[in-house]
């Protein structure tokens, strides 16, 4: 009998594709984390990073929307992070012009944290850029090719075609598919 699962020697094909990126993505975040720890400041999470140092470079404060677009995130995903931050006390939301726009800025506790986290950029930077000169081929890139493709055709979609052409009794239901 052969088994399909992985063995010692063999590592896991394409269908762990999303958990091992989750335990690539919690290693490379628990290291981050750790150096926070180090500095002192502890309970600060890798996330908060980019929005901070979008705040502190920006000329007043910001609406959620320009701190989605500045670190690269979605904008439920900013929100999610401003949020906690300001439950850290590490930002203040205020009204914007717009009822349904939110001003964020930080508190002068982060602004405190602002020369150790850019130290703490520029040293993460250049142990990423090692990390992708150790790999055969660039992980930032190949991040970017991911994103790109997955920008012409949504996992969901792949998914959908790929059960399309197994239908049977107990196959996927494909959206917009009739009966």
């Amino acid at each position: 009998m052969t088994s399909t699962s992985p063995g010692p020697h063999r590592s896991p094909g394409p269908e762990l594709l999303g958990t091992r990126l989750r335990h690539l993505l919690d290693r490379l975040e628990a290291g981050v984390e750790a150096v926070y720890a180090d500095l002192g400041m502890d309970g600060f999470r890798p996330r908060y990073t980019p929005v901070a140092r979008a705040l502190a470079a920006a000329p007043g404060p910001c609406s959620i929307r320009e701190l989605a677009q500045a670190a690269g995130v979605t904008h439920s995903a900013a929100s999610q992070t401003v949020a906690q931050m300001a439950k850290d006390g590490l930002v203040v939301l205020a009204p914007g012009d717009d009822a349904r726009r939110r001003m964020v800025r930080l508190t002068p506790e982060a602004e405190e944290l602002l020369p150790a986290l850019n130290a703490e950029w520029e040293a993460t930077s250049a142990a990423a850029a090692e990390f992708d000169a150790e790999l055969p081929y660039p992980l930032s890139r190949l991040i970017g090719e991911a994103l790109e493709a997955l920008d012409r055709r949504p996992m969901r979609q792949r998914i959908a075609d790929r059960a399309a052409l197994g239908r049977g009794p107990h196959s996927y239901p494909v959206p917009g598919a009739g009966g």
